[in-house]
């Protein structure tokens, strides 16, 4: 099975991630990457749909045990490439030239919270997976580009102690800060996220005009660590 595939429902282009955690390494990058541009290139869709065929977990971000020994060997430039290559997700999926929602199937947890924020509305199923930015409990800090995209989805008060704590948020509490769009139960995720999109059938292009105008600011900052990191 692919890590990564789609399908096409009505206006809508379903990306499912298919690695169980959907955790963040090179071949998950390159498959995404493809998949996003075939969506783009090769369907009339006007919505992507972002979802996990994994029931508990959505995306638990950076493959840790690929990338720590990367980083404890001193291999800085690979290191750099390989967060160079998730910011650039990041801001392919900010600049997705159509309205994009992610079905949040799971947890979502460090990267795949920041990858959830990156998209436009999100739902979530509300039996079961947290929103959670652990990075305190790994002892990182988040750098400017992760806190610029928590800042666009967070309210700052939340986002603050979410970032000291480690506080995990579960469905109806992202609801209820207007983190996400709904919680629904696992049976009616995908129908509301489709339903939501049925009615999306924005131009592409002026789409993506206006991500370019609206993430001024936040594309600037990863355009700036991306270019510092490669150079």
């Amino acid at each position: 099975m692919a890590l990564v595939e789609y399908s096409v429902e009505g206006n809508a282009a379903v990306l499912t991630m298919n690695s169980g955690e959907n955790r963040f390494n090179f071949p998950f990058f390159t498959e995404i990457f493809d998949v996003l541009d075939e969506i783009e290139k090769k369907t009339d869709a006007t919505v992507l749909i972002t979802r996990s065929s994994d029931p508990k977990i959505w995306c638990n971000g950076i493959d840790l045990d690929w990338l720590t020994p990367v980083v404890q060997n001193g291999k800085q430039a690979l290191a750099n490439k390989f967060y160079s290559q998730m910011y650039s997700l990041f801001r392919r999926v900010l600049t997705y030239p159509m309205i994009t929602v992610a079905a949040i199937t799971g947890h979502a947890f460090a990267g795949g919270a920041f990858l959830a924020f990156s998209h436009d509305f999100r739902f979530m199923r509300n039996d079961r997976g947290w929103l959670c930015l652990p990075e305190v409990n790994l002892k990182k800090t988040l750098g400017q580009v992760l806190i610029a995209l928590a800042r666009r989805a967070l309210p700052e008060y939340l986002f603050e102690e979410m970032e000291f704590t480690g506080r995990r948020l579960t469905a109806q509490e992202c609801e209820e800060h207007r983190i996400i769009r709904k919680a629904c139960s696992m049976d009616d995720l995908m129908k509301e996220a489709l339903a939501f999109a049925s009615n999306q059938n924005k131009d592409r292009d002026i789409i993506h005009q206006m991500k370019l105008q609206t993430h001024e600011r936040l594309l600037g900052i990863i355009d700036q660590t991306i270019n510092s990191m490669m150079a």
